[in-house]
């Protein structure tokens, strides 16, 4: 059975509250053995730790504030996300970054925000865990100075093009991978260049409840994702490489706790 680690599950969301802890023994289950919960909100962030505390060695949480909600982001939350990151069990900083495709949030604010969760994970030497959707040249421009004095970044949940990716390689990140992967309208050209990405810098993830795999079958009854599926995500992944499942999740899991110091 493989041991994977999910570095990126939204396991405080709360279409969980009803069944968590039967989510997790069904990843457990399947060798999805260690979690990285995302924190996307300044009560999120302190949900993600809070479960943390009640899993330790199983689960990690990031602290942040998803550019989504990044009109919220002022001294106060900051000086929150600043007390989250003292705690071991916090492992990065994010989710954050910038999002245009929705722009639930100011163009202005979600840049404010993003540098204001920057400048933590360069006070705290925490990795950032990264969110970046129709917004890649002010996401770089923004991201750039910041990367010498940060340990590592990740690009989670990769959507863009090959010349994104490089630039992301060429900066650094490692690359986060989805059930996105899994969907032919959607994700198919990432499965085109996707052994591009050095083995070393490559992670896995759910992104749940969102991102279901669209390969899985038979198809399951509901459309909420959840970490048991990140199997799916290294078979597609392991067939596209053309690599076998087995060393593709040793690698993403040594990758993993590298990444997170975990």
């Amino acid at each position: 059975m493989y041991e994977l680690i999910d570095i990126g599950a939204n396991l405080t969301h709360d279409s969980f509250d009803v069944d968590r802890d039967e989510v997790v023994q069904r990843a457990r289950d399947v060798g999805v053995t260690r979690f990285i919960v995302t924190g996307a909100s300044e009560q999120g962030s302190d949900d993600a730790l809070a479960l943390a505390h009640r899993h330790p060695g199983e689960m990690y949480a990031t602290a942040g504030v998803h550019p989504h909600h990044a009109s919220h982001y002022d001294d106060h939350v900051d000086a929150t996300l600043s007390e989250l990151a003292e705690h071991d069990a916090v492992v990065a900083i994010g989710e954050c970054g910038l999002d245009y495709f929705r722009n639930f949030s100011p163009v202005d604010a979600q840049r404010d925000a993003f540098r204001a969760q920057l400048e933590l994970a360069v006070r705290h030497q925490k990795p950032v865990f990264l969110h970046q959707r129709d917004a890649h040249d002010d996401f770089v421009e923004i991201l750039s100075p910041y990367l010498e004095r940060i340990p590592r970044g990740v690009a989670h949940c990769f959507t863009g093009d090959l010349s994104m990716l490089e630039d992301y390689l060429s900066l650094g990140l490692y690359i986060g991978l989805t059930g996105w992967i899994c969907d032919e309208r959607r994700g198919a050209h990432i499965l085109e260049f996707v052994a591009e990405i050095p083995a070393d810098r490559l992670l896995i993830e759910t992104d749940a409840p969102y991102l279901l795999p669209r390969t899985l079958r038979p198809k399951p009854k509901t459309r909420r994702n959840e970490p048991m599926h990140l199997i799916e995500v290294l078979r597609v992944l392991a067939a596209a490489i053309g690599v076998p499942e087995e060393q593709l999740a040793a690698q993403t899991t040594a990758n993993a706790e590298r990444f997170f110091a975990i």
